[in-house]
Formats: structure tokens, C-alpha cells, sequence
């Protein structure tokens, strides 16, 4: 039976670390990592999302600084917003929920925030340095995702990696990632073609498609180790909404380990939010 891989225990640890950093960061510099977080309308999954973030900020004694917009906030205020974030001593990390109303262009919004300050690793700056292995931060989901397959692989060298999905959120920074331990890595699309056979030749496969059971059983040879990043709502057998990934997980057991939905890669985006955080108010304590 394939092991499974508990990104809420894993995340847990995460959390108690970044707790402890905080701690002595406070103690030793008198400074207490600030996130500052950025919810503009009242999208209903953004709300849930939002209220999770501030709960384990505050849990792991962090400040936590909530900015509520109305839906019809202009781009130039939630700018002018930014701006003030980004100059404020108090905030190490400004994060702005997606999605935004349709008059804010998001790409805008997020390459005004202080790439030092950029906890979700979004700013063209962070990404470059990523590309280039140059540190800078990490996606929090790609880099949830990293931090799962350390708990089963020590060694990735010559490794063949598949990463189903090529968005900037997950697809393509975890293939850098992937990259940097010297995977061989290919990513594939919605216009892939032949994508079952691919996924039959990978070590890895790390799937963030939005596609409900897109991964079958047949596709993932015996050892392999499954990423599933999906989180879809659907109807269950009875009746009533319940989530799932994009593999087919109760066709998995042949595989040497896979993450469970829920409860696998979710709880290690926060996890890697709040660490984002701390690094960053680590760094500030370092240069100021």
C-alpha cells in the first residue's frame, strides 16, 4: 500500500519552527514578524481562506494586520494601500488574496509590493531569482510541495520528475524547483499530447490541473511518488459536496507514496506563508 504522506502533522512542525523563530526573533531583536493581508470584495472561498491565514498567524504569535476593501475599490487605492504596506517597519510580509475584482489588474498590483516583502513569491523579481537559483522567495505551494517529497526522497539527482500544469502559482516554480535537485523534469498541459504514457516513465508526478481524478491509477508505475495540488468540490455519493484531488486516489496503492485531499499539500501552503514571513522579517532584522 502507498504510504501517505500527512501534510497536516508536516505543516504542524512547520508552524511550531516558525513559532519558536519568531520567539527568539522577538527576544533577540525586539521584533515581531507583521503580516499584513489583503482582502478586497467578499469572494466566499477568499473569506474562508483569509480568516485560516490570520488564525495561524496570530497562533504562531506573529502580528497579523487585516485590510478589508469594498468590491468597488479603485486600483489606484488598493495601490496607494500597497505603497503604505511596503514603507510600514511593522510589515515583513504583505499578501493580496486573489482572485481581484475585474476593474484591479492583479499583475499590476502584485509587482508594486516590495519584493523583500512578496511572502507569496509572486513578484517578477522573486521569480527571476528563482529561475536562477539565487534564493529569493519561494511560491508557497511549490515550495509545500518540496518540502513534502523531503519527508520520502533524500536524494533527487537523475530523478524523472512530470509536473501536470503549467501555472505560475504551482507548475512552473515547482519545476524549478524540481530543477534545482537535478530532476529531470518535463511539464505538461492542457495541450499535451500522449500525457498518460508520459506519466507512466516518472519517479515524481506533481498534478495541479483542477481536473477531479485526472491522474489514474494505470498512469502511475509501482514506486512512484504523487504530489496531487488539486482541491475540487464535487457531489459524493451521497449526495453532499465533498473534495477531491486531480488522482484518482483510491487507485493509488501501488504507489510508493501519495498526498491525501484534503489534508496533503493545503495545510503546507500556510505552513509555507508563515515561514515566508518569518524569513523575510529575519532578513529585515539582519540589514536594518
Amino acid at each position: 500500500m502507498a504510504s501517505i504522506i500527512d501534510g497536516k502533522a508536516i505543516a504542524a512542525q512547520v508552524e511550531a519552527e516558525v513559532a519558536a523563530s519568531g520567539a527568539a526573533l522577538l527576544r533577540d531583536h525586539g521584533i515581531q514578524a507583521g503580516l499584513a493581508v489583503v482582502l478586497v470584495g467578499e469572494d466566499p472561498a477568499s473569506r474562508i481562506y483569509v480568516r485560516r491565514k490570520i488564525a495561524q498567524t496570530r497562533k504562531a504569535g506573529m502580528l497579523s494586520i487585516e485590510h478589508r476593501l469594498p468590491a468597488e475599490t479603485s486600483e489606484a487605492d488598493l495601490l496607494s494601500l500597497i505603497e503604505a504596506l511596503n514603507v510600514d517597519p511593522t510589515v515583513h510580509g504583505i499578501l493580496v488574496q486573489l482572485p481581484l475584482p475585474p476593474q484591479i489588474d492583479a499583475n499590476r498590483v502584485l509587482d508594486r509590493i516590495d519584493p523583500m516583502k512578496d511572502v507569496d513569491g509572486f513578484h517578477p523579481v522573486n521569480v527571476g531569482r528563482l529561475s536562477t537559483g539565487t534564493g529569493g522567495l519561494i511560491p508557497c505551494t511549490p515550495l509545500g510541495c518540496m518540502m513534502l517529497l523531503d519527508t520520502v526522497i533524500s536524494d533527487f539527482r537523475g530523478m524523472k520528475a512530470v509536473v501536470i500544469g503549467k501555472s505560475n502559482i504551482v507548475g512552473k516554480p515547482v519545476a524549478m524547483l524540481l530543477l534545482e535537485r537535478e530532476c529531470t523534469v518535463t511539464v505538461t498541459h492542457i495541450h499535451t499530447r500522449g500525457l498518460p504514457e508520459i506519466v507512466r516513465g516518472a519517479d515524481i508526478v506533481v498534478v495541479a490541473a483542477g481536473c477531479p481524478g485526472l491522474v489514474r491509477g494505470n498512469w502511475v508505475k509501482p514506486d512512484a511518488i504523487v504530489i496531487d495540488v488539486g482541491i475540487n468540490r464535487i457531489e459524493g455519493p451521497d449526495g453532499q459536496p465533498t473534495l477531491v484531488g486531480d488522482a484518482a486516489f483510491g487507485e493509488l496503492g501501488h504507489a510508493r507514496a501519495i498526498t491525501p485531499v484534503p489534508g496533503g499539500v493545503g495545510p503546507m501552503t500556510i505552513a509555507c506563508l508563515l515561514r515566508n514571513t518569518m524569513d523575510a522579517a529575519s532578513r529585515h532584522a539582519t540589514v536594518r
